[in-house]
């Protein structure tokens, strides 16, 4: 059920940084209406970092009854402590979510053991999908193949968001790891090639802004479509690395804004709105991608 075409839901805002629920509603219809097959809610994207998570709680709910399984909902999980992560795990589950994606521990730079611990903890705590998340360039620490092979043994880890962009690690990971297994890319620059090399999908950045585009891709891919994937893909690109112009999801918000899909691209310092300067660049994307504005 984790296939296809995901997208790492941006939370709006206005103000001083209160939660935007009119224009969280109006995303999640731009998504219903435009092939998206599932919704990732306050992952990195969502500014989980400076969301506290009562408010994490009442935007989620939110999203799964305006959903009502029509496509699917994971929420995000992760906090470097693992106690912490068991608990949002337990008070998560008891919404009408479809799974979790849990971050590895970011900062304390565990070792392996220390992650497998953490990870199967998590997973304990609940009955529900749990999908692993290695982003290094986040987290300081990588979560290796070997390790995800061993996780892969725990009845509900059923798949990984890989976002090192590493076709090495594909390849290894589609090694270790049961037929089953759930391979994402976690890298919109790297997603297309990821898939045609046997991944089952994307939780993409990309996909705020073009989802029909980016499932139009994932289909095309996972069917074996060669030429129809690496053309859609091909007009994707300079979104794919100019949506990271600045720290994401600073350009995504932007580009809503302007589409006309948000009210603000307000966001919670320490992040703040992009610079004037990179505007025309993300204009240039989105108009390779052909979206207007």
């Amino acid at each position: 059920m984790f296939k296809g075409s995901w997208v790492a839901l941006i939370t709006p805002m206005v103000g001083n940084g209160e939660v935007d629920y009119d224009s969280l509603k109006r995303l999640v219809d731009f998504h219903l209406q435009n092939d998206t097959d599932g919704l990732v809610i306050m992952g990195t994207t969502g500014e989980a970092a400076t969301v506290s998570f009562a408010e994490q709680l009442q935007v989620i709910k939110a999203v799964c009854q305006q959903v009502n399984g029509r496509i699917g909902v994971i929420a995000g999980n992760g906090a470097n402590a693992t106690a912490e992560a068991v608990e949002r795990t337990k008070a998560l589950s008891l919404l009408p979510i479809d799974g979790f994606l849990t971050v590895t521990p970011f900062y304390n730079k565990p070792m392996q053991k220390g992650m497998v611990l953490h990870f199967n903890a998590v997973a304990a705590a609940t009955s529900k999908p749990v999908l692993l998340y290695n982003v290094p360039g986040r987290t300081g620490v990588d979560l290796l193949p070997e390790t995800v092979a061993e996780l892969a043994k725990t009845a509900n880890i059923v798949g990984i968001k890989e976002a090192t962009g590493s076709m090495q690690r594909l390849a290894e990971l589609t090694q270790l790891c049961p037929p089953d297994f759930m391979l994402l890319s976690g890298d919109d620059a790297s997603a297309c090639e990821f898939m045609l090399k046997g991944g089952h999908g994307v939780i993409s950045v990309t996909a705020n802004v073009a989802p029909k585009q980016m499932a139009l891709l994932c289909r095309a891919a996972m069917s074996g479509d060669t030429a129809l994937a690496e053309k859609t893909d091909h007009a994707l690109q300079a979104l794919h690395h100019d949506l990271f112009i600045e720290a994401n999801p600073i350009p995504s918000k932007w580009a809503l804004q302007k589409m006309g899909l948000i009210t603000s691209d307000v966001m919670r310092l320490p992040l703040t709105q992009l610079e004037p300067i990179h505007g025309a660049v993300i204009e240039q994307a989105l108009a390779k991608a052909g979206i207007a504005l």
